[in-house]
Parts: C-alpha cells; structure tokens; sequence
C-alpha cells in the first residue's frame, strides 16, 4: 500500500502525460480559444519592434514622413488588441485552471474518503488534508498562467525566430547555437529539481500530519508540560522545508545565473558580428536594431522557461503524489462486490476466519460463531485479544484472509457495502462529534429525519436532560470533536445517534466507558431499547454491563477460548470466571442477580 509515509518509486514523468490529457480533455475548448488568443496576443506584440526597422531605415533615412503616422496607429492598434487578447485569456484559463483544482480536489476527497480502513490506518489525517488541499494545487499551472506564459514564450520565439532569419541568417544561426546548448541543461537541472519538489510535498505533509496531531492533542500536551517539546517537533519539521526549499532555490539560481550568461554571450556575439556586417554594408543599421529588439523575444523565453518550467515541474511532481492516491483501490472496487441486499434479519456468522493486518502476523486464528437475529452477542478479553477486530469483520471495515462472514447467509464479502452498512449502527468507545450543533450531530445518521425524530431520539438517550440547560438547546455549537461536551454527554449523543439510525445490527465498542455509574444507569433504558430487536454486538471491560447478553465470546491471542451465558462461564471457573472476579473480588458472587450463580439457569 502507498502511503506518504512510504512512497513509492517516484513515476516517470511520461507516465503522468496521461493523466495530463484526462484533466485537460473536458477542456478542449477553452484551451483551443486559449492558443487562438495566445497566437493573436504574441503576433501583435512583435509589431512594435518589427515597426523599428521601418522608422530608422524608410522614416528616418529616406525622409518618408507620409509613412510616421500609419506607422503610429498601427503599433497603437496592435498594443491594444494585445492588451485586450491578454486580458481574456488570462480570464479564460485562469478561471478554468481553478475549476480543475476545485474538481480534483473533490475527486481525491471522494476517492480518499472510500479507501479500506487500513490505509487510514496507516497514514495521518494531515497528511491527507495535504494531499487533498495542496497537491492538486500546483496542477493550475498545467492549464493557468503558466501554461499561457509557457506556450506563449515559445510562440514567441519561433515568430521572433523567423523575422530573425530573414534579417541575417548568420546571426540567428550563431544565436541558435548558444540558446540550444542551454537547452540541455535545462532539461538536466528540471530532472534534477523534480525529485526535490516531490520531497517537499511529502515532508509539508508531514509535517502538517504532526501539526494536526499536535492541534487536537492540546489539552495532552499543556497537561504534561510539553509545549517545548511540541515546539521543537515543529521546528525541526519547518527546518526540513526550509532545507528542501534551499536546495531547490540553489538549482534555479543556477540556472538563473546560466540564462544571464548566456544573455550576455549572445549578446557579445550579436554586437561582434552586427558590427562588423554594418560596417561591410552587408545589414542596415535599422536591421540590426529590429535583430537586436527580436533577439530579445527569442531569449526572453529562456528565463520564463527558467521560472515556468519550474512552476510546470512541481505540478507535475504534485500530480504524481495525486497519482498515487488514485491508484488505491476503493473498498466498493472489488468486482465481487455485486450483492445488493434488502432489508435484512441480522443473522451473522463467522465460519473459520482468519485475518492478518500485515501478511505473516495472523491476528485472528480461526474464529467461529453465530450470532442470531435480535439476540447480543458480547466479546471480552484482554487488549489485543482480538474483539475489535472482530468487530471491524461484523462492520465490514476489513475482509477476512481466509475463511467468511455471512448476513443472512450471503457471504459479506460479496455483499455491495451500501446496501450493508445503511443497516448497520456503530457507537464507538472514543466518541466522535462533529463542529455542528447537538440536533445536527445526532442527525447524521439520518439527514431526512424530522425534528420530531431527533427529540425523540434525545429524549430515550436522555440527551434532552442535558441539552435544555443550554441556552441554544439542541442548537448548541459542540466544537471540534465535541470538546465543549463532557464524555458522558459525548456519549450520549453519539446513543441517540445510534437510536435514530434504526439499524439491523448495533455495534457498541465501550458504549458506557465514557460514563459514570450514576449516568450510566441512567441510560440503560435508552441503550435497552436500541438494543431491542437487533442483532447487537458489544464490547465490554465492564462486565457487569454484559451479564445478560445472549452470548459471551471470550477471546485471547485471537481465539475464541469460551463461549456461553454469564451464569454457564460463572459457573464453569475458567477465564471469564478469572476476568470477572479479577475485575469485582472474590465476592463478586454476592453481588450476582438471582440465579446468575446457578449453573442449571
């Protein structure tokens, strides 16, 4: 799997052009009227220094004053259509070089936003804002401002090419020798600077993946005293950009510092053979001034090439790392992906599976187990036994190496995860709320539900004895991941969230580990009646919370070791009887409701 933490062999640069045409193909139009503006801007820009030789040979040396004022109005005609023609074409591509960013960024969201869980796993979320928000960024230059001033130059020059052709073939020729050679190494130092702008697209997604990271984590780090440390990280991450920004500045000052020299000996090399051609009679003194004027055009390019060709690079460096990302594969592009379900009973089934996070390390060894329609099933253990894993299988989240997981008898990876997972309700142990409101947080799992819905759903997760103490009620702002909430309330929320979803089949992963007792009491009427009539699976450190469930999976080194009814594994004094009594004492007994202790219940 790619991952900007560990790229994969850069692309070579052919293999982007592709790419390339798919992004500038729905734009044939507007690049077809671009190169049309382009060609009509760059012609009318050389009338002015093609108008020089005319005023110095015909105006000035033979006194034709009846040619001044036609020659006036046209260099004045041709400034204004250029001015003009300019104007619409930076319009023109300008704008649509940002409509592509704003699609690209959209597609590599969506796309991003369907990869399996392992790749979220494996990369950090500011890494992947980077590769949404800033590698794409770089592509306006592929059909922007750059492209124009790029096939704009090169237009130029081989207009200012010709006219220089028919003034003195000699000086063109010696000219062309020059501009060619620096041809070469430009093509040398851009080979050179495209690995380095790839780098720095990964170390500035790094390096925005920690700052994320250190951004959400703030309340950890002031607690432990750990500003400094913090700041550190980050400067020695800014450090790494400006290393990179350093050694890419260091090529293109070099070849800043070659275009110069090359200017200069061109133009020592014009002034030597144009003098001595003047002085034999052989070029006209208004000839070689309008050379001269061209000459310019012809190397101007060279430095835009210079600045441009660097811009054009480090898109094309960013497209690449795009590439990639569009290059995973989506968990809903599995071709055996193609049973659509209707509503379903909630029968699940696990038949000897098997599932490893990395080939070699099997995490779970032939589990087995059926869950029936409307009953709860709850997993315990100790960490990394297992449970949640298994959990991510019932989800769908991962696919197993071996052996299935059956809905209702079809096998689950073959099932289209939509028509699945709108079934499915999850409330995870660390509770996530979004930047909205408390009624829109509880509404995502269900837009179209109605403010009656909502209260409702508030009202059994007792979310309601919370809320009206607000002064916005179920307006109130939650903030970022919900910070302005407590855990308990966290949770609650994420309940009735969970409630309104009407799902087939409930996970709760440590659905009360946010709250107290009291709270949690309180809520087990709203957790009882989500429960009610689903195929529910749970986790649970708290085994008092499970006592009741239909089954207990007892799980260690990714096995099942136990199975039964609370009283059965009780009674039977094998591992769960040693979780249990470990975690309530040894007269955990006393506390048991009556007939728990019974072997025979």
């Amino acid at each position: 799997m790619a991952s900007p933490t560990n790229p994969k062999k850069p692309i070579h640069w052919k293999a982007v052009w592709p790419d390339i045409w798919e992004l500038v193909k729905p734009r044939r139009a507007q690049l077809g009227l671009g190169l049309i503006l382009i060609v009509i801007s760059r012609s009318t820009g050389l009338v002015l220094p093609a108008s020089t030789k005319f005023l110095v040979d015909d105006i000035l040396g033979k006194h034709r004053t009846e040619l001044l004022n036609p020659l006036i109005l046209a260099v004045l005609a041709a400034t204004t259509v250029q001015g003009v023609t300019s104007f619409w074409l930076t319009q023109l591509l300008s704008k649509s070089a940002q409509r592509l960013i704003a699609e690209l960024r959209c597609k590599v969201q969506s796309h991003i936003g369907r990869l399996p869980v392992t790749y979220f796993d494996a990369n950090k979320t500011g890494q992947l804002v980077s590769r949404i928000m800033n590698d794409v960024e770089g592509v306006r230059n592929l059909v922007g401002t750059g492209f124009v001033e790029f096939l704009g130059g090169v237009l130029t020059a081989l207009l200012s090419f010709v006219m220089l052709i028919r003034i003195s073939p000699l000086l063109t020729g010696l000219a062309l020798a020059v501009v060619l050679s620096f041809g070469f190494v430009l093509q040398k130092a851009f080979r050179t600077l495209r690995p380095i702008f790839r780098e720095r697209s990964k170390i500035t997604a790094d390096v925005s993946g920690r700052l994320t990271e250190s951004l959400g984590g703030v309340r950890v780090i002031k607690g432990y005293h750990a500003e400094a440390r913090e700041e550190a990280v980050f400067a020695a991450g800014v450090r790494r950009i400006l290393d990179n920004v350093l050694q890419s500045l260091t090529g293109v000052s070099l070849l800043s510092l070659s275009a110069t020299v090359l200017l200069g000996l061109v133009g020592a090399l014009v002034m030597y053979v144009g003098g001595r051609q003047i002085l034999a009679g052989s070029l006209t003194l208004g000839g070689f001034v309008t050379f001269t004027a061209f000459m310019g055009f012809l190397v101007a390019p060279v430095f835009q090439i210079v600045g441009i060709g660097t811009q054009l690079t480090e898109a094309i460096a960013g497209l690449e790392r795009t590439r990639e990302v569009l290059a995973e594969q989506r968990e809903d592009a599995d071709p055996r992906r193609t049973g659509v379900l209707g509503t379903i009973e909630g029968q699940i089934r696990f038949e000897d599976v098997r599932f490893s996070y990395e080939e070699g390390k099997e995490v779970l060894h032939g589990i087995s187990f059926e869950a029936r329609p409307g009953t709860v099933t709850a997993l315990v253990g100790s960490s990394g036994s297992g449970k949640s894993t298994t959990i991510g299988l019932v989800a769908a989240f991962h696919t197993p190496s071996s052996g299935s997981v059956y809905v209702d008898g079809e096998d689950l990876s073959t099932v289209d995860l939509g028509s699945y997972r709108t079934q499915l309700g999850v409330v995870l142990q660390e509770t996530f709320l979004f930047d909205g409101t408390i009624a829109d947080n509880v509404r995502f799992s269900k837009p179209e539900a109605t403010d009656a819905d909502v209260m409702e759903a508030c009202r059994i997760a007792r979310v309601d004895e919370f809320a009206v103490r607000f002064p916005d009620g179920y307006e109130t702002v939650v903030g970022e991941r919900g910070v302005k909430l407590s855990g308990g309330q966290k949770q609650r929320v994420s309940i009735a969230r969970a409630i309104l979803a009407d799902p087939r089949i409930l996970i709760l992963d440590e659905a009360t580990s946010s709250l107290d007792s009291e709270t949690e009491s309180m809520i087990q009427e709203g957790l009882a009646f989500l429960m009610r009539g689903r195929t529910t699976f749970v986790i649970a450190h708290r085994l008092s919370t499970i006592r009741r469930a239909d089954q207990i999976l007892v799980m260690e080194g990714g096995k099942i070791l136990e199975s039964g009814t609370h009283p059965v594994l009780y009674a039977r004094g094998g591992r769960y009887f040693d979780l249990y009594t470990r975690q309530h004492g040894l007269e955990a007994n006393l506390f048991l409701a009556p007939g728990e202790g019974d072997t025979t219940s």
